[in-house]
């Protein structure tokens, strides 16, 4: 089958690789319609990360059952079917507190598994024609049949969960103001959360025009932080208390306006932009290796963080990865319901050979590419 395939940094290649095969009772081969390429895929792309040339990309999956284990009994061939970025077991510990980001299971010695992702277990990702999908019944969320909110239900496998795990963290609740640090797809996914939640004012940080005018579109108030310190505009528009509740959603690779990488410069802003006894959720990705750091420590995931300033102000943290499961079945009901229409992020609509081009596009922050999605079964 036809696969994106990383070859070093910046180099991805579409090339063909071995097609999956059932490996336990447990297992579903999925025909995938629709991967999506995510940001946190850029980290692996830009060499910033231990990925290894030969790993294949692709968390963000959907697409419909094309064969099931013996040990599979709640999918059929046909299914069409969305699966979070975490594969989980459904069994362990974590998974039965519901926190499947978290697995002790599938990835054995390490808390957390995904496809296509460094450091996430054996699993190849679904920027390919096809997907094994181990324990299957857990994994799979069942959709409606048809073509109907494609573009709605890819958000499902990470960014809407994420986005929406972002604003759990926070406490986002009814009437709140909330700063939203970065304004990439989970940064207005994390926006659109806020507001299904009741947020009375959303604030979305970042320096590029195209997502600011989408973060705009949604409904929150767009801060262009390379015009202005964003702290003092959110201040001001927040009769000087801050916002209420606060979340990252850029992470380690953070820039200051002049281009300079400064890789706790998001938390700190929000330590300084949160009003005190505030909540963050922090979602943007942080590693414990940084092969392009800009610090010795950096390299290591060590950051020069303002620890006495926030707790000078009572501010509390919730941070991780989203437990997509916990989410995402709700989800899917209020997009089936209208309630929610994550698919406006979606930007482009690509065959799987464009995704070397669509990858440079994404990565250079070119206007229409604020969140691609492949379509592998696309000429």
């Amino acid at each position: 089958m036809k696969a994106v395939v990383y070859k070093g940094p910046r180099e991805v290649a579409v090339e063909q690789v071995e097609d999956p095969r059932l490996e336990a009772p447990t297992d579903a081969i999925v025909k995938i319609t629709s991967s999506a390429i995510c940001g946190s895929d850029l980290h692996m792309y830009e060499g910033r990360t231990g990925a290894e040339p030969g790993t294949v990309f692709g968390h963000e999956n959907m697409g419909i059952v094309q064969e099931v284990g013996d040990g599979v009994h709640g999918l059929s061939e046909g299914d069409r079917v969305v699966m979070p970025f975490n594969v989980a077991c459904g069994f362990c510990r974590n998974c039965l507190a519901g926190r499947t980001g978290f697995c002790l299971t599938a990835n054995p010695g390490f808390a957390g598994a995904a496809y296509g992702y460094v450091n996430m277990g054996p699993y190849r990702g679904g920027q390919a024609e096809y997907l094994r999908v181990p324990f299957a019944d857990f994994n799979c969320l069942k959709l409606p049949e048809g073509t109907e909110h494609e573009n709605d239900f890819i958000t499902l496998a990470d960014i809407f969960c994420t986005g929406y795990h972002a604003t759990e963290m926070a406490d986002v609740g009814t009437g709140d103001t909330v700063t939203v640090m970065g304004a990439g797809p989970v940064g207005l996914m994390a926006a659109h959360s806020a507001l299904i939640r009741g947020a009375s004012q959303v604030f979305s940080v970042d320096k590029v025009n195209d997502r600011l005018r989408l973060a705009e579109k949604i409904g929150a108030t767009p801060i262009d932080y390379s015009q202005a310190d964003p702290v003092e505009q959110i201040r001001d528009a927040t009769g000087g208390e801050g916002t209420d509740k606060g979340i990252d959603a850029v992470g380690y690779q953070a820039t200051v306006p002049e281009g300079e990488e400064q890789p706790a410069m998001v938390l700190n802003t929000l330590v300084e932009a949160v009003r005190p006894t505030g909540w963050l959720g922090v979602v943007g990705l942080y590693v414990t290796k940084d092969p392009g750091a800009p610090s010795e420590e950096a390299s290591r995931g060590e950051l020069l963080f303002a620890m006495g300033r926030m707790f000078e102000k009572g501010l509390r943290m919730g941070t991780g990865q989203a437990d997509v499961k916990r989410y995402n079945r709700q989800l899917r009901d209020m997009i089936i319901a209208g309630r929610a229409r994550p698919g406006m992020v979606v930007s482009k609509e690509l065959p799987l050979d464009e995704a070397p081009q669509a990858y440079q596009h994404f990565d250079a922050r070119d206007e229409g590419y604020s969140k691609v999605v492949l379509k592998p079964q696309q000429a």
